[in-house]
């Protein structure tokens, strides 16, 4: 399937400021690919896929990243690192700035929509510097039909210009040249000074996880979800490197997406997305089919290197460990169309956890599942960054900080409510290290892990233990002691180290390290959720 829907519809950009321009409206995939190639921006790897390279920023730039302070945000943002402010006035002023850079300029405009149902539909207009930008949004968002393009009135507008920076950045409320804001009021995400696509994507998702809770009853979740043949969900938490992309795709069961959900009132799941947006780094055949077999045309890789043959060199990392492809989810074969489910029954909370400390599979009560998922868990090893040299914790609220506009627990305590309403079971897995921390232990079977979901999702899991848990001593999880096609040794982390008092010395650490990163959540959480912090011995 190849989605080239055109329309003869002809657009002005005078309603934006942007003033005798070329415009090139809703260009398809091949004729933008053709035009960034012809323009020298990008070329095409073996097999006829577009490669391009996002120049000075290879991934977001989280410190450049501002929300406008007004009647909408001030008294619902939280507000600090993650979530900085900038005025009303400065945002108008960047705005003018983009769109007089824009002017009398060769641009790209998209129509598309966000949020695959329909009662949430949220349409979209960007407007990019460049090709090859345009095609992104082609691949991330969803596609209108001519129908629909015919009668387009956008909600939110994208404005994006790579090419323009801002020459005084410390009299407009900036860090440096280059930004990426929204304006809740205005409906706008403005990007500027940045090439890396992720920033119009990104910023849209965090536009939704402010309006979707705040005006919609909407959970916003940073995760994977499919659905089995008997109409059951499955969603899937975790940061890179966890396995999020490898344990969703599952043969058996359809895609429902890979990275940004919501959870409506209605007990229904719903990509936001129409397409994925992945890491290839050591990229292979073996270990990611589903990614390796959808790079072709039509897909966009980022800051790849080249072999002299023309093929790309996946384990090169000389321009950024961050290489990624954009592809259409269509390019995915065992789809759910469209792209949302009813009834979810399992949530699984994925941690790759370098100390070698929890279960391979735990079951997690309200308070704990909560807890967990304000928290964020997984571990950087040796080498992932140039100082670590020991696995290292790290927390990213709601296993997608950088991009959540409100405080975390308000976001965990939508999750309790609507996991206590639907029934569903909530499982923390650790795809991380057994036997022992990393540079000790082993990284814990795929097989293993993909069996113990398995299990967890058939209720295999629940009937052979049959309620019979055991309480992990620190961390407080329910393990089980039997798990079909896993031996059982491998299910207890203490039993997989044959060191009792190291195990529980390296506990007491990784447990102290989650009681320090949540005292920041304190205050704002209740009860119920502070009783599932571990207990340090």
């Amino acid at each position: 399937m190849v989605d080239n829907t055109q329309t003869s519809k002809s657009i002005s950009l005078d309603q934006y400021g942007i003033k005798n321009a070329k415009v090139n409206y809703q260009l398809t995939p091949k004729q933008l690919q053709a035009i960034t190639v012809e323009k020298g921006m990008g070329k095409e790897t073996a097999n006829g896929t577009l490669a391009i390279n996002t120049g000075k920023y290879t991934g977001r730039s989280p410190q450049d990243r501002f929300l406008v302070e007004d009647d909408y945000t001030k008294d619902r943002v939280w507000w600090g690192k993650t979530n900085k402010a900038i005025s009303p006035e400065n945002f108008d002023f960047l705005q003018s700035e983009v769109e007089n850079y824009l002017s009398g300029k060769e641009i790209y405009v998209r129509d598309g929509y966000v949020c695959a149902d329909p009662k949430y539909k949220m349409n979209v207009r960007t407007i990019t510097e460049y090709p090859w930008s345009n095609m992104f949004i082609y691949n991330m968002f969803l596609r209108p039909d001519a129908e629909e393009l015919e009668n387009f009135e956008e909600e939110w507008l994208v404005l994006c210009a790579p090419g323009y920076e801002c020459p005084e950045p410390e009299n407009h409320g900036l860090r440096q040249g280059n930004f990426s804001i929204l304006n809740f009021t205005k409906k706008i995400a403005l990007v500027g000074g940045s090439a890396y696509t992720g920033e119009m994507k990104k910023g849209i998702f965090s536009a939704l996880n402010m309006i979707l809770p705040v005006d919609k009853n909407v959970l916003p979740m940073h995760c994977s979800a499919n659905v089995g043949k008997d109409g059951d969900t499955a969603i899937f938490f975790g940061l890179s490197g966890t396995g999020k992309t490898t344990l969703s795709a599952d043969p058996n069961r359809k895609l429902i997406g890979d990275d940004e959900h919501g959870w409506t009132a209605e007990n229904s799941i719903f990509n936001f997305e129409g397409g994925c947006y992945a890491k290839v780094i050591d990229l292979t055949e073996e270990k990611e089919p589903d990614i390796f077999r959808a790079i072709k045309p039509g897909a966009i890789l980022e800051n790849v290197v080249f072999k002299d043959n023309g093929e790309v060199d996946y384990e090169d990392s000389s321009i950024t460990q961050n290489t990624r492809v954009s592809y259409p989810i269509y390019h995915i074969d065992n789809i759910q169309q469209p792209s949302y489910a009813k009834n979810p029954k399992n949530i699984f909370f994925l941690t790759a956890d370098a100390f070698g400390v929890l279960p391979p599979i735990s079951k997690l009560l309200p308070g704990q599942a909560a807890y967990h998922f304000i928290s964020g868990y997984t571990a950087k090893v040796a080498g992932t960054e140039a100082g670590i040299d020991e696995p290292v914790p790290s927390f990213s609220a709601c296993f997608g900080e950088p991009f959540m506009p409100l405080h975390p627990t308000k976001y965990a305590e939508m999750l309790s409510k609507k996991m206590q309403e639907a029934g569903v079971n909530v499982w923390l897995v650790n795809t991380g290290w057994t036997g022992g921390p990393y540079g000790v232990g082993t990284r814990m079977k795929l097989k293993y892990t993909r069996a113990m979901i398995t299990a967890a999702m058939n209720g295999s899991l629940e009937e052979a233990n049959k309620g019979n848990y055991h309480t992990h001593s620190i961390f407080g999880v329910q393990q089980p002691r039997i798990c079909p096609n896993v031996p059982s040794q491998v299910l207890s982390p203490r039993s997989t180290w044959n060191n009792d008092e190291g195990y529980y010395q390296m506990a007491d650490k990784l447990a102290k390290s989650f009681k320090e990163n949540f005292k920041k959540f304190e205050d704002y959480a209740n009860d119920e959720i502070m009783a599932g912090a571990p207990k340090v011995r």
